[in-house]
């Protein structure tokens, strides 16, 4: 893992700005858990005061601190698509893997189930049962939600990686020696998937932070909890932009692009380096 990180940094230059970002957003997340007020707490500060030394990113009209808010609303934020990533890749990687293995008429099954979820438009699937849920949906239940419906398209990829290592001789000698399904596929097969998991993950936060903001800024998820999209929608709903406090939806919008940028960078540079021609080209330029 250090060697890789090091040529990450070393070949990847999209992948070391990324990593600052990623870097700089997790250090975000760690002050709130030093924040002077507690996330749900109003009238702590005076309100609607424009950016300046004692409040840095401004405050809002119920008088709450902007910055420490959005430290509260990133974590939230990428625990929603934490968790998300976590159910929609456990339940993913084990299916494509198996699916890919076994073929046949496991293969068709899986497969013909997978399409049908593949072919399902998701956002407007989670708005509809957001808003069926609306009031009783917690972060909890956002991020289990988007993991669920966020599933299928990995598990396409995990069963393409492995039909191609089926036919390794490595695999024919597994099967030989008398090694079970599960044992091969997660003793000779996952190691060679762990490096396209990496990148895939990231991409997968990337697509529930979209979902997560969407969603709360439509006022369609935990509106008591902070995060991204509801600093979004209470901004809205006190008129930030007619009343030109624009600090306060600027601090969150312009955090969300950041945030994109960071994790994107990230997955285009993981991905660029486990691309076969780059590997190429390291080896020539390291010969």
């Amino acid at each position: 893992m250090f060697t890789i990180m090091r040529d990450l940094f070393r070949y990847s230059s999209s992948f070391r700005y990324g990593f600052i970002v990623v870097l700089i957003v997790l250090v975000m997340v760690g002050l709130s858990f030093f924040s002077p007020y507690r996330p749900d707490e109003m009238r702590v500060v005076p309100p609607n005061r424009p950016p300046s030394p004692d409040h840095i990113l401004g405050t809002t009209s119920t008088g709450q601190d902007v910055f420490w808010m959005l430290t509260f609303a990133m974590r939230n934020t990428l625990m929603i698509a934490g968790l998300a990533v976590l159910i929609g890749r456990g339940i993913g990687v084990p299916l494509g893997m198996v699916s890919g293995y076994l073929g046949g008429g496991v293969d068709r099954v899986l497969s013909s189930i997978v399409d049908s979820f593949i072919v399902i438009p998701r956002l407007p699937l989670l708005i509809l049962i957001a808003s069926i849920l609306r009031g009783q949906l917690t972060l909890f239940g956002l991020g289990v939600l988007i993991g669920i419906l966020d599933w299928a398209f990995p598990s396409k990829r995990y069963r393409a990686q492995i039909l191609s290592l089926r036919e390794r001789d490595f695999t024919n000698t597994a099967v030989f020696s008398g090694m079970s399904t599960w044992k091969i596929v997660l003793k000779e097969h996952l190691p060679f998937v762990i490096p396209y998991l990496l990148a895939d993950a990231v991409s997968g936060i990337l697509f529930a932070i979209g979902f997560e903001v969407t969603l709360s800024a439509l006022g369609l998820s935990a509106m008591s909890m902070q995060s991204i999209g509801t600093m979004i929608y209470w901004g809205n709903y006190y008129g930030a932009l007619l009343a030109n406090r624009v600090w306060i939806l600027a601090a969150p919008v312009i955090v969300s692009i950041i945030m994109v940028i960071g994790f994107y960078m990230v997955s285009t540079g993981i991905s660029a380096y486990l691309d076969p021609r780059s590997r190429l080209a390291r080896m020539q330029v390291k010969g």
